[in-house]
């Protein structure tokens, strides 16, 4: 039974969300955000970093499965989300999780069924998934979506007998 840490990576807040992906399927471990504040973009990039590197050393997932760069129309706000993801994935690496990646479209796609899912979707898919109780907050339901998204795609692979097909680009082929 692996524990999947989910990210989703912003300037000002990140996500988080851990499950745990067992046989019977994915359970509900834990999620939140960490609040980055309006300090120095440095400093937020170390909490970042502070934030995750603590949350891990606490319950030792071994994967973190992350959202890409999406273009966005702001520059500026791309080089801040990059920056951010970097923070997030050295403090993975530092622990020595392994991590990977996926776009917004590949996990809309594994968790509501289709690619152009709206955020209140994903929110709704996460809780049915999960059997939670409550809706988590957005950036926490978007993180444990990342989460269920990597353990979809491994058990895909499994299911199928590892060398029979490959997942590129968010689409199935034969090899």
């Amino acid at each position: 039974m692996a524990l999947i840490l989910g990210i989703d990576p912003g300037s000002r807040i990140t996500g988080f969300g851990i499950i745990r992906d067992g046989r019977n399927g994915c359970e509900y471990v834990t999620s939140g955000c960490i609040r980055l504040g309006s300090g120095p973009f440095p400093e937020r990039l170390k909490h970042i970093f502070d934030g995750l590197s603590e949350l891990i050393a606490q319950y030792r997932p071994e994967v973190l499965s992350i959202e890409q760069v999406f273009l966005a129309r702001n520059p500026d706000s791309a080089l801040k989300l990059g920056q951010a993801r970097g923070a997030a994935i050295v403090a993975a690496v530092s622990a020595g999780l392994q991590v990977h990646e996926y776009t917004a479209r590949q996990v809309k796609q594994a968790v509501v069924g289709t690619g152009a899912a709206e955020k209140i979707q994903v929110q709704h898919m996460v809780t049915q998934l999960l059997g939670l109780s409550g809706t988590p907050q957005a950036d926490a339901a978007d993180a444990l979506a990342i989460a269920l998204c990597h353990a979809h795609s491994i058990g895909l692979k499994q299911q199928v007998g590892g060398g029979l097909i490959g997942l590129r680009a968010g689409r199935m082929r034969r090899r």
